[in-house]
């Protein structure tokens, strides 16, 4: 009898306080990946400075966390569908905190980049075994909690980016990683013996067959999960944007001072921590339509308002508005995916909406060099309505 028969009749006998505890344990994970992930970005710069590294030296290194991530997203979406998401999440759990801990130990970019695949590796899988986990836990308890599970992941990413920047000055690199490794490999014993002692939940019924076995996907239902990964990457376009190039607009086409600048994502990230806290009662009123349509339309007239903004508070408030209306995109668009197709669904718009994170960057940089930075930004306005088209066309 194939494992996911097994797990799925077992599941059945899921209690409610077995849901809130799974609800718990999920929340935990999703807020280990974030807090880990910020405590490696902000101290890239000192790894930089140790391996000599050029930028483009750099840039071509970092490219191993998104390599890493994007070849293994797919495969953790068959890893989940024969062991089952739970123990792959744990497995992920272990693998991420100790792969942090390699950059500071390298000293040349092609060892940096080496050893970034293995940590991308490990960063893409935990985020399709979670949300794959989440997604399940949605349809059981039948509520729209998925926005909440990537709160707790923006929230520790906020959490991971404060005390990286004020152990920065007193503690090296490989200290302040291995001190998360020891952290996060802590916060998996905990949370993954509570998450692998609880059934998972029993898929929807439209995902299986009568015997339990996940259900081969028509053409329509490909071509769904499709879609709402191109939501998913029209939102992490401009998010990772906004993360690389925000802070530059302000000083060099606003003149703002360098603190001032780098507060430009801090109400970027710190607007979408707080849509997404309220995403559930969002959802839960409105639906899921509305959200896209009213999300995407929001973050079009925020980022235009931040990219054309002739002064910088104007310019901040467009940032802020631009996160309040990217919140809850992604996680409806991933939630949606795995609802039609699994596992499998999460790791397609996982892989779409990474890529689009990949994509923004430098496609920011070359139309930059083409017109100028804020006609390049603009770009992140055209996708958010692109999200909000396709979300309603889609409604059905």
């Amino acid at each position: 009898m194939p494992l996911l028969n097994k797990t799925t009749s077992a599941a059945s006998r899921a209690t409610p306080p077995d849901l809130v505890r799974l609800r718990v344990a999920l929340t935990v994970f999703f807020a280990l990946d974030g807090f880990i992930f910020a405590g490696w970005v902000v101290r890239i710069p000192a790894i930089k400075e140790q391996t000599g590294a050029s930028a483009s030296d750099l840039g071509l290194a970092l490219l191993g966390v998104s390599a890493g991530a994007v070849i293994t997203m797919t495969l953790t979406g068959r890893l989940c569908r024969r062991f089952g998401s739970h123990p792959v999440t744990v497995a992920c759990g272990v693998l991420l905190p100790l792969s942090v801990a390699l950059p500071p130990l390298t000293h040349s970019a092609l060892a940096l980049g080496l050893v970034l695949l293995v940590f991308g590796a490990a960063y893409g899988g935990i985020n399709v075994a979670m949300n794959s986990a989440a997604v399940d836990l949605v349809a059981a308890l039948r509520r729209p909690i998925m926005p909440g599970f990537h709160a707790a992941f923006s929230l520790g990413g906020m959490a991971g980016a404060g005390l990286g920047g004020l152990i920065a000055g007193s503690l090296s690199p490989t200290r302040h990683l291995l001190g998360l490794t020891v952290l996060g490999l802590l916060v998996t014993a905990v949370a993954g013996r509570a998450l692998l002692r609880l059934e998972a939940p029993v898929p929807p019924a439209d995902r299986t067959d009568t015997d339990g076995a996940p259900e081969r996907l028509d053409g329509r239902t490909r071509r769904l999960v499709i879609v709402f990964g191109l939501i998913a990457l029209c939102t992490a376009f401009g998010e990772g944007a906004l993360a690389d190039w925000g802070a530059l607009h302000l000083e060099q086409d606003l003149a703002a001072h360098p603190g001032v600048a780098a507060a430009g994502y801090s109400c970027f990230a710190l607007a979408m921590t707080i849509g997404r806290l309220s995403g559930t009662t969002l959802l839960e009123r409105l639906g899921q339509t509305p959200i896209l349509v009213a999300g995407g339309t929001t973050a079009a007239a925020g980022m235009l308002l931040g990219a054309l903004a002739p002064t910088v508070w104007l310019a901040l408030i467009g940032f802020a508005v631009t996160g309040l209306g990217l919140a809850n995109i992604f996680p409806v668009a991933v939630e949606r995916a795995g609802a039609m197709a699994g596992p499998d669904g999460v790791a397609t718009a996982s892989t779409l909406g990474y890529g689009g994170m990949l994509l923004g960057p430098p496609a920011i940089g070359f139309m930059a060099d083409w017109f100028t930075l804020p006609i390049a930004l603009t770009s992140v306005a055209v996708l958010a309505g692109v999200a909000a088209l396709i979300g309603l066309t889609a409604r059905r």
